[in-house]
């Protein structure tokens, strides 16, 4: 009896380091992030989803009820409509810059959260890529807000129309990424506020979120084209109004290296301030 059950120790400990072996190193790092946010949100999510939720409604009722009066249709479409999908991508691009830029700069300098996760076996990637998967879908459900404000004021409702949340999450997770990697690049926290005045802003701006930009000529032109949130902004139009075509393929080759370059721009930079 006893070398059986050695036998069976023997037989069943490799087994088990099997496994192990085989679970994607990401999960544990995913697994303890993810708990740690739902834990935290738990405590905190009225204050944020208020300003997150809230924000976008407030331009949409103004913008749309004031310039809708001046401005009866944008390429054929009401003014609230055009403007409602230019909220789903600003909800989607704030909440997650802003969370990547600022709560990541607060964990990694003062709370000292990612030190902590660092000394499991874990790496950095896998940090980065577990805090901006969280953060992408959260901006995904607020970008979900006035998507739906936006149906009830008239877009018809078609099956392309689920693209929509899909592109937010995968927009979502680029700028968050894009936030991280910025949060490691300046000296203090206040230094965000440049970037969100100076790059925020002005990428808004050029984007098509309020205005259309597409007949924009020479230098101005140029900068729309290279303007990774209009190409963001054409494809939630696109699916929104169910007129998705071969041009969207350049639009989403640009969310997609985007996201590419950000995730490797964000691991680096997180590495480095980490780690080295």
């Amino acid at each position: 009896m006893s070398s059986l059950a050695e036998n069976s120790v023997a037989v069943t400990e490799p087994v088990g380091i099997a496994r192990i072996e085989r679970t994607p190193a990401l999960l544990p790092a995913l697994r303890a992030v993810w708990l740690r946010e739902l834990l935290l949100f738990r405590r905190y999510w009225p204050a944020v989803t208020f300003g997150s939720l809230v924000e976008p409604l407030v331009y949409l009722a103004g913008f749309g009820i004031g310039f809708g009066a001046l401005v009866s249709s944008v390429d054929g479409r009401s003014y609230p409509q055009f403007l409602g999908l230019g909220m789903v991508l600003t909800s989607v691009l704030f909440s997650s810059v802003f969370t990547g830029m600022f709560e990541t700069f607060n964990r990694r300098a003062f709370q000292r959260v990612y030190e902590a996760l660092l000394s499991h076996p874990v790496d950095a990637w896998e940090v980065v890529t577990a805090e901006a998967s969280w953060i992408a879908v959260k901006s995904c459900l607020y970008g979900c807000a006035p998507l739906l404000v936006t149906v009830a004021l008239g877009l018809p409702v078609h099956p392309q129309l689920a693209l929509v949340p899909l592109i937010g999450l995968v927009a979502g997770f680029g700028f968050a990424l894009a936030g991280m990697w910025v949060s490691c690049l300046v000296p203090a926290i206040d230094w965000l506020r440049l970037i969100v005045s100076g790059v925020l802003t002005p990428l808004v701006l050029a984007a098509g979120v309020f205005f259309p930009v597409d007949r924009l000529q020479g230098w101005a032109g140029t900068l729309v084209a290279l303007n990774p949130v209009y190409h963001c902004m054409q494809l939630i139009r696109h699916a929104a109004h169910g007129a998705v075509h071969a041009a969207d393929l350049g639009h989403g080759a640009v969310l997609v290296l985007g996201t590419a370059a950000a995730w490797l721009l964000a691991v680096r930079a997180m590495g480095r301030r980490l780690i080295d």
